[in-house]
């Protein structure tokens, strides 16, 4: 990860759980009901977005990159989805924190960085990973 990576990642993480959040709500109305068209859009971007950061190694399906838009998903898919990402973000986040001086922080490659250390990385304040092991 770079810092580059960190500002993505925390954009996209808030962004898909505040989505989440919502869709999980109208699930639980109408979990048959479809995504409408406006709300797909901008997940579909934000599903590209995380596809991207993800890459190979952390996105939760092979197979999957976005929602068809001429075959409208239903509620419960699109939460079914996103929960997998955000599963994906959390394991991201899990591989790229540790505790150092009492509290989380990511490592990030810094090279040239005034604050990197000899290894080239820096330290950025973090929480710590849901569901971690310790």
């Amino acid at each position: 990860m770079n810092q580059q990576d960190l500002e993505v990642f925390e954009k996209l993480a808030g962004q898909i759980e505040s989505v989440y959040d919502e869709l999980s709500l109208l699930s639980k109305k109408s979990p048959s009901d479809a995504v409408n068209t406006f709300k797909l859009r901008f997940l579909n971007s934000l599903l590209a977005a995380a596809n991207d950061l993800l890459g190979t190694a952390y996105r939760p399906f092979a197979d999957f990159e976005q929602f068809d838009e001429d075959a409208l998903p239903q509620n419960s898919d699109a939460v079914f989805i996103l929960s997998q990402y955000l599963q994906c973000f959390e394991k991201l986040r899990a591989d790229n924190v540790i505790m150092r001086n009492g509290a989380w922080h990511w490592v990030i490659e810094a090279k040239g960085h005034r604050d990197a250390d000899q290894a080239g990385k820096i330290y950025v304040r973090t929480v710590r990973p849901k569901k971690l092991r310790e």
